[in-house]
């Protein structure tokens, strides 16, 4: 069946197993569809003459251009913008139907006080000067009693200039911890440093002028990481160009890919070595790059004499029968995919981004970037890119005494200490950090949380809800009543999207240093506030140093100095694009040889010896008791799921598959096989159960996945937002548990053992 690019972009994904996606854009952004629906809440728009209007789609990390089609003061529509560079008319379901958020009951609609328990979601609205009184008056009392270090940030980016705010701020009032949330950047940033010097810039994959791509796992059109671009991408292809995608089950990816190898879960770094192996051994690699740009690659000998092993002879040891036998594909396969990847005019490698969890396993990353090394494609046009974020020019933070103090403390989340010394951020362990403390010591007394959403989003959730529980005093900048609201004292929250403005960053894994502007299109219906203004008056509420380091009238007046002169642009255009060409590669590494490091020099390990620093293949423990009978529960993304920290709108609900979602029901996908042995049917209803929790679950059987797993989307079971979108399906992250990496903390468990019966 053939698809052309307007179909494909409409239907915003592949194909699974031959049969098309749902046509989201008649479902979702039709007019009539839209505004007949019976919700009561639903909007009947005046008549009158349409207008459009341009900005940029924040509701997921993807960054997209798009068209607002407006009547008087009302949003109607919402169509991805064709001349925006990072989508170029392409856009997911949810940016389509965000529109719901705009007018929904899921808004926060003025700042908000908690009266009942964590989590019972019962509120009291309460004035701005009161929220932010409060909320001042907490954080002052702990700097005054020498606790400014227990007080953290959860953002959903560490990028543009609200993260930087934020940033700013626990800099002045004197606290380390600023946490990220977990993402396939977290590999790929540690993978950077050690191989390439650099711990501050963005890693992104020149997808669109790649000929050859090889995915290990990546959703790229599953609706992961920057799904707008990756549709784009995808719409051009012709016959000159290859996808392959590595993964263990047929996703809209895989479908839709050339070649699909259903590799065992969990394998994917031994299979980029053997890849690595082939290449060598048939001598197709990149010379050049590798006699005159890379370090490691052969053997070496250190300043004392000692001569250490190389990556050549390292990965020498996985022969394609080895590597055969602990991924379940052919030898002769691994031969053939090494070959055509080295011998394509443009391949390019690509691991971690756009997974539905951040599963972040730093030796695969290493191999997946030596792959990228060794045809020679870093900084060049269809490749790995490295670029710097976007600079911006704000005076110095001011900092008292309190400040220095606090800021020598160690970060709550263990990120960055002794232990894991090169760890920026470390979400994933501060549940059980806050569990095993006792509440006279607790490392984490204020928590303010931004464009995240952890209660819901971390695996083994039921742990962090009890973790957060804990924590004395919660402020939540959420514009919707999600999951983590439900557990702040304080809601200060955020416009929707369309009634402000903010920066949007470069997307993760995005090859563009392309910045955009969102741009507010209406004005705000409820009272709410940038939360860019709301930190800035929490700041100079406080006074003294705080205050000083905050001298700007409101959030539009940091954004214009922070940005400068590219401001003039984004306000004209809605992006700017570094049109600097990457680093040459003579002046492209920081690392302590000045080349791309094969052997990375600086890999803080647990271990000894060059088998410790090199990026070798250790399988994976997987979390949970191994029972004969049982099953490995693995997530996996749809694009009609929001996995993120915003949930799915009920019109993006609609669009769900009937054998994946049934009224409140969600299917769990096994083989036939599987099933055979569970004594289990298509449609029975059935009981999973992990260590970290259980779940009532249909049952369907997929050929398409192979034997012994499991899979669940990502995205659904929600307790928050609004009985539109509650209760539907379960949360795979209730039943998930991350499993730490010994050297670096972050989470390397790509799935966990399970028992599926019959209900």
């Amino acid at each position: 069946m053939k698809i052309d690019r307007r179909c494909f972009l409409s239907l915003a994904g592949g194909l699974v197993a031959g049969h098309l996606l749902s046509p989201v854009p008649w479902k979702v952004t039709d007019d009539l569809s839209i505004w007949t629906q019976n919700w009561p809440w639903t909007p009947v728009p005046e008549t009158g003459p349409v207008a459009w209007k341009e900005t940029v789609c924040t509701m997921c990390p993807g960054g997209c251009g798009i068209k607002v089609r407006m009547i008087k003061d009302r949003v109607i529509k919402i169509e991805g913008s064709e001349d925006y560079p990072i989508n170029r008319g392409s856009l997911c379901p949810l940016g389509y139907s965000s529109i719901q958020y705009l007018y929904g009951p899921s808004r926060v609609t003025s700042p908000m006080k908690r009266t009942g328990e964590r989590g019972s979601g019962k509120f009291e609205p309460v004035s701005w000067d009161e929220a932010i009184s409060e909320v001042s008056g907490k954080l002052d009392a702990l700097r005054k009693n020498g606790q400014s270090h227990t007080v953290a940030c959860i953002s959903g980016s560490d990028k543009g200039t609200v993260p930087l705010l934020f940033k700013r701020f626990l800099e002045a009032y004197g606290s380390p911890n600023f946490i990220r949330t977990p993402s396939g950047q977290d590999a790929h940033e540690t993978a950077a440093y050690l191989a390439q010097g650099h711990s501050d810039k963005n890693v992104g994959f020149d997808l669109e002028n790649a000929t050859f791509i090889l995915s290990f796992g990546c959703g790229l059109l599953d609706g992961g990481g920057a799904p707008g671009y990756q549709f784009s991408t995808y719409s051009r292809f012709d016959r000159r160009h290859t996808l392959v995608q590595v993964e263990p089950r047929l996703s809209n990816t895989a479908a839709k890919a050339k070649k699909w190898l259903a590799a065992k879960p969990g394998t994917e770094g031994a299979l980029a070595l053997g890849l690595a192996r082939v290449i060598i051994e048939n001598g197709l690699y990149n010379r050049n790059f590798i006699e005159n740009h890379s370090f490691g690659f052969e053997d070496w000998t250190d300043d004392n004499g000692a001569i250490h092993m190389g990556f050549k002879r390292m990965v020498s040891e996985y022969t394609p029968s080895r590597v055969a036998g602990i991924t379940g594909l052919e030898a002769r396969q691994i031969e053939s995919l090494a070959r055509d990847f080295a011998r394509a005019q443009k391949p390019v490698a690509v691991c971690g981004y756009n997974e539905c969890r951040a599963v972040a396993d730093i030796d695969k990353t290493l191999a997946v970037h030596a792959l990228n090394a060794l045809v020679g494609n870093i900084n060049q046009s269809g490749g790995m890119i490295v670029f710097p974020d976007p600079e911006y020019t704000v005076s110095p933070v001011e900092k008292d005494r309190i400040a220095s103090t606090g800021l020598t403390k160690p970060r709550a989340d263990m990120a960055g200490t002794d232990k894991y010394p090169q760890s920026r951020y470390l979400l994933n362990l501060l549940p059980d950090i806050l569990m095993s403390a006792k509440e006279s010591d607790l490392p984490v007394q204020a928590l303010l949380v931004t464009g995240a959403n952890p209660v819901y989003t971390l695996e083994d959730s039921t742990t962090a809800q009890a973790a957060f529980a804990k924590i004395p005093f919660i402020v939540s900048f959420s514009s919707f009543m999600d999951e983590t609201a439900q557990y702040a004292d304080i809601i200060l929250p955020d416009h929707h999207f369309l009634e402000g403005y903010r920066d949007v960053p470069p997307p993760e894994g995005v090859g563009k240093p392309i910045t955009g502007l969102s741009k507010p299109v209406v004005s705000p219906r409820y009272d709410t506030r940038n939360t860019g203004d709301t930190i800035i008056d929490i700041a100079r509420k406080m006074g003294g140093s705080i205050s000083n380091s905050f001298p700007w009238d409101g959030y539009e007046a940091f954004l214009k100095e922070a940005l400068k002169d590219q401001y003039r642009d984004l306000s004209r255009n809605g992006y700017v694009e570094n049109v600097e060409k990457p680093a040459a590669l003579d002046v492209a590494f920081a690392t302590d040889s000045g080349k791309y490091e094969f052997y990375p020099t600086r890999r803080h390990t647990t271990g000894n010896g060059d088998e410790a620093k090199l990026p070798g293949f250790k399988e994976t423990d997987v979390p949970g008791k191994e029972t004969s009978g049982g099953v490995i529960l693995i997530a996996y993304k749809s694009p009609r799921i929001a996995s993120g920290a915003v949930a799915n709108p009920p019109f993006m609900t609609k669009t769900i598959d009937a054998d994946m979602l049934k009224k409140e029901k969600l299917f769990i996908q096994i083989n036939p096989e599987t099933a055979g042995k569970l004594n289990l049917k298509q449609g029975d209803e059935a009981v999973i159960e992990t260590s970290a929790g259980k779940a009532s679950v249909k049952v369907d059987l997929y050929d398409g996945i192979m034997p012994g797993l499991a899979a669940m989307p990502a995205g659904l079971g929600h307790t928050a937002y609004s009985r539109y979108i509650a209760g539907k399906g379960v949360n795979v992250n209730a039943l998930l548990q991350p499993v730490a990496d010994p050297t670096y903390g972050i989470n390397k468990a790509w799935g966990i053992r399970a028992q599926l019966k019959k209900a």
